[in-house]
């Protein structure tokens, strides 16, 4: 105990931990280190910024192949492990859950800032000078970006939702907003409840809206279907219903098996044929009151046995089984039906209803739909949205686009401010902190200018993707928005068009828009990651967990 409890004083920190740990601390160990993991993932993932973003080829430890220019899901594979730049992980993550779109200019400018910060460090500037310069920037541009905007959704149909998620649309796959746009808004709309804390009135829940991916065909012949789709066939010969009451069984449709073991003696053949005709007669009890309380189709969790199949079909009813739990709480939710758990007839209120239940095939594959036509007015709680594509990796990023759009409807339903895109925004943001920066006194100053530069990366990277000049983009557009041109941004089809009259690259009349929320909450985001990075001086990492990785 005694030498447990001793302390050698000339062994510092080594002798106060245990064996094996690491301590990083100082400007060169741990600040510098920490900035330039942040600056290396924001390296990776700003190449993929915008509607001509580059793709990332992601092979993870599973040997799982994903090709993307998503920005939350490429730091999701990428598997980080560095604790600084896991933290432009988290905030990327977050922006995704709350907003669906900024992903990327989240960690791009989190490391644009953390950039600018070792030039200063190298200057000479303290930390703390920096963090504060850094916060009077960020309370600055929160100040300025509601003044920027440049029109509002008010009302909230098909084609103004439409407009306002195009842009979000086009930055996951370039070429897919105009047919892609109109089908999410439509889905949207039909699942919105009423709302009275948003703006619009209306709500509209992600959860409430599901993809269907089905390989073959072209993104053409996508479509909106209003209820659920299963993408499998049904087990009966009866292969569509109409006003069809629906009884959902949480568990199989079989005669149960007893807990222990039991021997039945038979001494003749009358015997057993009372043995196999008294569970026929259970059986068919039970599936005659299930087909007299109106029930026109059957939904299994589990396995049906043929036995139950064949009472199903002589009674006339569909049987469809649903295996996983989670698809068979999205179809209760969809038909307003109660999952049960025994065998036996559901209570009116335990049964669901759809307006039709139909077997169709698309792409070679039957799939089962349950509509709801009728129920419309009164609001139709699941929406579907059936992907078509090509290849499975184009699949996967249509369903990543849908996402983000139906996302961007809800921030649209929440706060229809729109600002102006194509990194006009962000190069408006730039003069005037810049401007701001010239009018503070002390040495905070000089982080304010450097936040100011960093702004200026957006408009740069949408340049050099399009495969402009960026010096000369930017220095038409700095031109632009000093003379009072907020709305000028990047013309991302000016260097790529060859029959485009526009060779400067500059948008003087710019028609995209960016949602206001969601850059006021990627700005919010990137600020806390870089200020928290910024704020670490030392790092502890104790000795791995056996089987743990080398650190």
């Amino acid at each position: 105990m005694a030498s447990s409890m001793a302390l050698n004083t000339a062994a510092g920190i080594s002798g106060m931990l245990k064996d094996g740990h690491q301590s990083l601390e100082g400007l060169d160990a741990a600040t510098i280190r920490n900035i330039s993991a942040a600056k290396e993932l924001s390296r990776i993932v700003s190449t993929s910024l915008g509607p001509n973003g580059m793709n990332k080829l992601v092979v993870n430890h599973l040997e799982k192949i994903t090709v993307t220019s998503d920005c939350a899901t490429i730091v999701q594979e990428l598997e980080i492990s560095h604790p600084a730049a896991k933290m432009l992980s988290l905030a990327a993550t977050m922006q995704d859950a709350e907003c669906g779109d900024g992903t990327n200019l989240t960690v791009s400018f989190a490391g644009g800032l953390l950039h600018s910060t070792e030039e200063l460090l190298r200057s000479g500037l303290h930390t703390s000078e920096i963090i504060a310069g850094f916060k009077k920037a960020g309370d600055k541009l929160h100040a300025i970006l509601p003044q920027l905007v440049a029109s509002t959704v008010t009302e909230m149909n098909e084609e103004s939702l439409a407009k306002g998620i195009m842009p979000v649309l086009a930055a996951k796959m370039y070429g897919s907003g105009e047919t892609l746009a109109p089908i999410v808004s439509k889905a949207c709309l039909a699942t919105a409840t009423k709302s009275s804390t948003s703006t619009s009135g209306l709500a509209v829940n992600p959860e409430a809206v599901r993809v269907c991916k089905i390989l073959g065909g072209n993104m053409d012949q996508s479509q909106v279907i209003h209820g659920f789709v299963a993408l499998r066939g049904v087990e009966t010969s009866i292969t569509s219903a109409k006003d069809a009451k629906i009884t959902v069984f949480g568990c199989g449709i079989e005669a149960s098996g007893t807990e222990a073991k039991g021997t039945v003696l038979m001494k003749n053949a009358e015997d057993l044929k009372g043995y196999n005709k008294s569970e026929e007669v259970k059986m068919e009890e039970i599936i005659k009151s299930i087909a007299d309380t109106g029930t026109k189709v059957v939904v299994s969790g589990g396995t049906v046995s043929e036995m139950a199949l064949h009472f199903i079909e002589r009674y006339n009813m569909i049987c469809i089984k649903i295996p996983s739990k989670w698809e068979l709480r999205r179809l209760c939710s969809a038909i307003n039906a109660s999952a049960l758990v025994r065998l036996g007839p559901a209570t009116p209120d335990e049964m669901g209803y759809a307006d039709e239940v139909s077997v169709q095939e698309i792409g070679g594959r039957p799939v089962t739909i349950f509509r709801q036509t009728k129920s419309l007015e009164d609001g139709c709680k699941l929406a579907t949205i059936l992907l078509r594509a090509s290849t499975s990796n184009v699949l996967a990023d249509l369903e990543r686009a849908v996402d983000d759009g139906v996302h961007a409807c809800k921030q649209l339903c929440k706060d229809g401010r729109l600002v102006p895109g194509a990194g006009a925004t962000e190069m408006e943001l730039a003069v005037q902190i810049r401007n701001y920066a010239d009018s503070s006194p002390g040495l905070d100053q000089y982080a304010i200018r450097a936040f100011a530069k960093t702004l200026e990366f957006c408009p740069k990277i949408l340049a050099e993707n399009a495969g402009l000049n960026s010096s000369h983009v930017l220095a038409g557009l700095s031109a632009a928005h000093v003379n009072g041109n907020a709305q000028a941004g990047v013309d991302i089809e000016g260097g790529l068009d060859g029959t485009s009259d526009n060779k400067s690259g500059i948008l003087m009349e710019n028609p995209i828009c960016d949602i206001l929320i969601t850059k006021e909450s990627a700005f919010r985001l990137a600020l806390d990651a870089a200020l928290t990075v910024l704020k670490v001086d030392q790092i502890i990492m104790s000795k791995p967990a056996r089987g743990g990785g080398k650190r």
